[in-house]
């Protein structure tokens, strides 16, 4: 997906504060007087505010900050689920909803355990051992394992080609955005741009390219949203069914590249011998479903947020086509805390740990946690007036690609690359492309998915 690795922080062990990260105000942690937290001392939540019921995420955005607001004054993490059961299983969860909180259980990955499942709910077994495991569902030493590997691929030449791709896919969309004039700009721009430019790094062949793509949108089509009944019936597996087609053009494709390598990610993931280690088929299927979420989605996602965002903040918007090279930087960071693409992800705690430090409410070994990086990107403590968009904040410590620590999203350099070459030869070229109208947003728990933006220039 993309081209940087970073700890943002040290690991610390059990009981221990994470080290604040650039910006956080001095007490920001502070907790009068936080309790133990444990299933049945969970602290009171606000009335009507259930983070797990589907209906909370069909809230009007104004009345879900409102909650999420709430509960960030809350002594201690709310509890959310408890009762709920799968496969005789408590599905019950903390929400870590402050910016301190989400960036320890980040930065402590020994306590907040990635293997389990970071989604909602959790990977079935069988599922995991058919598809493979995705980085995200690992924890050292196999993750650390699978990213050297993946790291070691990124060669220099490689992300050269990448970063040419990137201009010329871009040039070539908003060439076709003014010939065409296309009404959708999800479906015209900001889902093409991170799609072609994944496909071209991995060598996916232009002929399979739709193929896969269709895959995709199947596989994803309800991640994180309540799935009526009506398709539940009809079309049973659908989305497990389109990934068990793409994962195998995508290991037909690893094994072709073993006998005839080529210049591209594909060869590089197969072929690459680090500690006596290459990425199996099935690693490497699992490999490109993460980069297709992960690099596709996301960053589809942002850019359609981006453009409403400059749109309804029009002064903002002048800010920016007034000297581009000075705040598109910012402009993209702004962006991706504001709309914060990715909402969630769940950890699991390995041992019982003080949130916080030896005073934190406690949480015990097996519990979940959720990490609401939303909630934590509009932090009071962290973020003067964080409801406003302003392309000029700084510091913007935002968590819009993670908290940190192993799984700091490894495309983060990629997705500001991409934002801001497209923002650029948009604006630059079509300066009054605007949004017009609301974007339609999927009602998710886990990203903040944008179906369609109608615009105009």
């Amino acid at each position: 997906m993309g081209t940087t690795a970073s700890d943002a922080g040290a690991t610390t062990t059990s009981g221990a504060t994470a080290g604040a990260a650039p910006g956080v105000r001095p007490g920001a942690d502070a907790r009068p007087g936080a309790a133990d937290s444990g299933p049945g001392s969970a602290v009171d939540r606000p009335e009507g505010v259930d983070l797990a019921d589907p209906a909370f995420w069909r809230l009007p955005a104004p009345a879900r900050a409102a909650a999420f607001a709430e509960l960030r004054r809350l002594p201690a993490p709310a509890r959310f689920g408890a009762g709920q059961s799968r496969g005789g299983r408590d599905q019950g969860f903390h929400a870590l909803v402050r910016y301190a909180d989400v960036v320890e259980a980040s930065r402590t990955p020994g306590v907040f355990l990635s293997g389990p499942g970071v989604t909602t709910p959790e990977p079935a077994r069988w599922v995991r051992l058919l598809f493979g495991d995705s980085m995200v569902n690992l924890d050292d030493p196999r993750h650390a394992q699978l990213r050297r590997i993946v790291s070691r691929a990124f060669t220099p030449r490689l992300l050269s080609r990448v970063e040419e791709d990137i201009r010329r896919v871009a040039t070539e969309l908003v060439d076709r955005v003014e010939h065409e004039r296309p009404r959708d700009f999800v479906n015209a721009v900001a889902a093409e741009l991170p799609f072609r430019v994944i496909c071209d790094m991995m060598g996916i062949p232009a002929e399979i390219r739709r193929a896969i793509l269709d895959q995709v949108n199947h596989a994803s089509e309800y991640t994180g949203v309540a799935r009526p009944l009506r398709e539940r019936l009809r079309t049973p597996g659908r989305g497990l069914r389109a990934l068990a087609r793409m994962q195998g053009m995508v290991a037909a494709l690893g094994r072709e590249r073993r006998r005839r390598p080529a210049d591209d990610l594909i060869s590089a993931l197969v072929t690459a011998d680090v500690d006596g280690r290459r990425l199996t088929g099935r690693e490497l299927g699992a490999f490109f479903s993460l980069l297709l979420v992960a690099g596709v989605e996301t960053t589809r996602n942002a850019l359609a947020h981006g453009l409403h965002l400059l749109t309804v903040h029009p002064g903002q918007r002048a800010l920016l086509l007034g000297d581009l090279d000075r705040h598109l930087g910012g402009a993209v960071d702004e962006i991706v805390r504001h709309s914060t693409p990715i909402i969630q992800f769940r950890r699991t705690l390995a041992v019982d740990h003080r949130l916080g430090g030896p005073d934190g409410p406690l949480l015990r070994a097996g519990e979940k946690v959720v990490l609401y990086y939303g909630s934590a990107n509009h932090d009071e403590t962290v973020f003067a007036d964080p409801e406003a968009f302003d392309i000029t904040r700084t510091p913007n410590p935002h968590l819009g690609f993670g908290g940190g620590g192993p799984h700091y999203c490894l495309g983060a350099h990629l997705a500001r690359q991409e934002m801001k070459v497209l923002y650029r030869e948009l604006f630059t070229r079509l300066p009054e492309a605007r949004s017009v109208g609301e974007p339609e947003l999927a009602p998710s728990s886990f990203d903040h998915r944008v179906r369609s933006l109608r615009f105009a220039f």
